[in-house]
């Protein structure tokens, strides 16, 4: 039996199980218990947990070359849907048996190459980066990071990378689809920036939904901004303080929506009598609003859950598809 004043040796726990310690040395490398297991693993994982057993991570990393640790680079992390993502990729890390390091840079390129190198310095066993700027590609090379397994996250890039994201075209087909079953047709898009594929793609669905529909938006009706509030502020400024302002608007993101909801109160709006609007995420405030927000949602803890799946097949060599996942929209009363 193992001391009280230390931990527990492999060969202690195999003793006390009565396994050799070769078999107690196999079992105690998996992260998680796996179907299938005899009774004698069972006993050693049991044994192991009783009298305290810590894996010795340093040492293995030395036999092994990993770390079990994987970076991740998300720039805007005070944003609810980021924060949830990252919730999604800490928890599947855990389950797996990794840890995380985490670097929230601003969103532009010298600050993330600073972050993915403050990581690959660390000596990461894969990297997860959620903010990749179009093109990508000649980014992606400059970092000269060899072998080194990469996975995109929430936004892709024309870099041949791997990712995991959520359908953004479909969303801004579904939204653009509500607002003409609804019997919009003066309708305006609020865009986001132009370097951020969930933009480019939310922008695409809807556009082409609408010229499908014959209705295709005037170049006015389509206005650039930041993802954040004070974005969805200006631009609402160009797009409803005026005489010929649109009945109906979609941002793609909900905190550009709750800006637009702050211009449309102080011109005297009322939603949805005077203006509809649709916004992007589905934060979990937006129901809660004075007038809840329609919004096409996306899983953003399924998409950082299963980008760690998929990055971690990239560690163990093998190849992976890219992905992504379902999104829905969700009625509510801004509509």
């Amino acid at each position: 039996m193992a001391r009280s004043d230390r931990a527990p040796t492999l060969k202690e726990i195999a003793e006390r199980a009565g396994v050799h310690v070769s078999t107690a040395s196999r079992v105690l490398r998996q992260p998680e218990p796996v179907d299938g297991w005899s009774d004698s693993a069972l006993r050693v994982r049991e044994v192991a947990e009783e009298l305290g057993y810590r894996p010795n991570l340093w040492a293995a990393s030395l036999r092994t070359r990993k770390t079990t640790t994987l970076g991740v680079v998300m720039p805007r992390l005070t944003d609810g849907v980021v924060a949830t993502t990252y919730q999604g990729i800490e928890e599947a890390a855990e389950r797996a048996g990794y840890s995380v390091l985490l670097s929230s840079p601003p969103d532009d390129l010298e600050a993330q190459r600073r972050a993915i190198s403050l990581l690959v310095g660390r000596q990461v066993d894969g990297l997860l980066l959620s903010s990749l700027h179009i093109p990508g590609g000649p980014f992606v090379e400059s970092l000269a990071l060899g072998p080194l397994p990469l996975l995109c996250v929430t936004r892709h890039a024309d870099a041949g990378l791997p990712f995991v994201v959520g359908d953004d075209y479909r969303g801004g087909c579904l939204a653009a689809q509500h607002l003409l079953d609804r019997g919009y047709s003066d309708i305006a898009i609020i865009a986001g920036p132009d370097h951020a594929s969930t933009a480019r793609d939310r922008r695409a669905g809807f556009v082409d939904t609408l010229a499908r529909a014959a209705l295709p938006p005037r170049p006015d009706r389509m206005v650039r901004s930041g993802f954040d509030v004070a974005g969805g502020v200006t631009a609402a400024r160009a797009l409803l303080d005026r005489p010929d302002r649109p009945r109906a608007i979609f941002a793609v993101s909900d905190t550009i929506a709750i800006g637009v909801l702050g211009v449309a109160r102080d011109l005297g709006l009322t939603i949805p009598d005077d203006l509809a609007l649709v916004g992007y995420n589905d934060i979990p405030i937006v129901e809660q609003l004075p007038v809840p927000l329609t919004t096409v949602r996306s899983p953003a803890h399924e998409i950082g859950a299963s980008a760690v799946r998929s990055l971690l097949e990239l560690v163990q060599g093998r190849a992976v598809e890219s992905t992504r996942l379902p999104v829905e929209l969700i009625e509510r009363k801004s509509s």
